[in-house]
């Protein structure tokens, strides 16, 4: 299921791959289409989500080398940025949940490994 890393090791390269799928894979376009409450003219803001979410939860995946951990990172991290572009979350918050989901994936991990 992992990668044979250390669980520190895996929570830090999923704090690096969600700061690398956040600012330069998610760009200045799906930044503003994803949000619906300002979207994109032409653009479906759900599409803009999805594709960032999906972003998140491949990167997740190929880190932990779980395809479910990799599912609810795409589904709560779509979540989380709705939140966030609705005016429920700011900025700060939804980052600080982005980063307590790693930790969640990695007590999962520690816990299917029977520690």
């Amino acid at each position: 299921m992992t990668t044979g890393l250390p669980f520190l090791d895996l929570f830090a390269l999923m704090v690096f791959a969600h700061a690398l799928g956040d600012y330069p894979l998610q760009g200045e376009f799906l930044s503003r289409a994803k949000n619906r409450a300002n979207p994109v003219p032409g653009v479906p803001w759900y599409q803009a989500l999805a594709a960032h979410s999906i972003i998140q939860g491949g990167l997740v995946g190929l880190i932990t080398g779980s395809l479910w951990l990799g599912l609810a990172e795409t589904v709560v991290h779509a979540l989380i940025d709705d939140a966030k572009c609705t005016g429920k979350l700011t900025f700060n918050q939804d980052q600080a949940l982005h980063i307590a989901c790693k930790l969640a994936w990695i007590a999962i991990l520690i816990f299917l490994a029977g520690f």
